[in-house]
C-alpha cells in the first residue's frame, strides 16, 4: 500500500502534466490569451468613413490564409502566422491588384506613426516586391497604447494603371474584441479615415 505521501506527490504530479498538456494545446490554434496584468483595450468611439459599416461577424473558413487581412479561423487576430507583427492593436489592409500602391498609416493620439511591417507593392528599383500578395500591417508594440484619438488612414497612392477604383478589404483588432472588416472602394489620391477613440 502506498503511502499519503507517495499519493500525494503523484497526484502533484499529474497535476502539473495536466497544466502543461492543456497548456501546449491553448497554444495550437487557439488565441493567445493576455496576461492578467494587461489592461482591456477598449475603443469608445469608432467613426468610419461616410458610407462605410464596420462588421463584426465573423464565420470560421478554416485555417489562416496569408496576407487577405481576414481573421479566417476567427481567433481575433489578422493573418497570424504569416510572420507580420500583431498587438493588442492591429490594423491590416489588402488588395487584387499588384501594380495598384494602397498605403496604411496609423497615428496614435501624440501624432506618433505606429510600426508598419509591411509596405506593398514594393519598389521594384530596388528589387521589393509582395509577389502579387499586396497587404499592410500596422500594430501598437506594447500592452498599454496611449488613450486618446487614433487615426488610421487608408489611402490609393497610385493605380499604376489599374482599373479603379480599388477594392481593398481593411480590418482592424482592438483588445481582445472580435475583429472589424469592411471594404473599401478607393479612387486615385482618395483616403479614408477611421477615428478612434481609446
Amino acid at each position: 500500500m502506498r503511502s499519503k505521501r507517495t499519493i500525494s506527490e503523484a497526484r502533484a504530479r499529474g497535476r502539473v502534466l495536466l497544466a502543461l498538456l492543456l497548456g501546449s494545446t491553448w497554444s495550437c490554434g487557439q488565441p493567445a490569451r493576455t496576461p492578467d496584468h494587461a489592461p482591456d483595450v477598449t475603443a469608445s468611439k469608432i467613426e468610419a468613413p461616410p458610407h462605410v459599416t464596420l462588421e463584426m461577424t465573423c464565420t470560421p473558413t478554416g485555417p489562416e490564409l496569408c496576407f487577405n487581412a481576414i481573421d479566417d479561423n476567427c481567433n481575433g487576430v489578422i493573418d497570424e502566422g504569416c510572420g507580420v507583427g500583431t498587438g493588442v492593436l492591429q490594423f491590416a489592409i489588402a488588395w487584387s491588384e499588384e501594380a495598384a500602391d494602397v498605403d496604411l498609416s496609423v497615428l496614435d493620439p501624440s501624432g506618433v506613426q505606429l510600426r508598419r511591417d509591411r509596405n506593398c507593392p514594393g519598389d521594384p528599383h530596388k528589387g521589393e516586391s509582395c509577389g502579387g500578395q499586396n497587404t499592410e500591417n500596422v500594430f501598437f508594440e506594447g500592452l498599454t497604447p496611449p488613450h486618446g484619438r487614433y487615426l488610421v488612414e487608408v489611402r490609393l497612392v497610385d493605380a499604376h494603371g489599374a482599373h479603379t477604383p480599388i477594392e481593398v478589404r481593411y480590418s482592424q483588432r482592438i483588445g481582445p474584441h472580435p475583429v472589424e472588416t469592411t471594404k473599401l472602394l478607393l479612387s486615385p489620391d482618395e483616403g479614408k479615415t477611421f477615428k478612434i477613440e481609446l
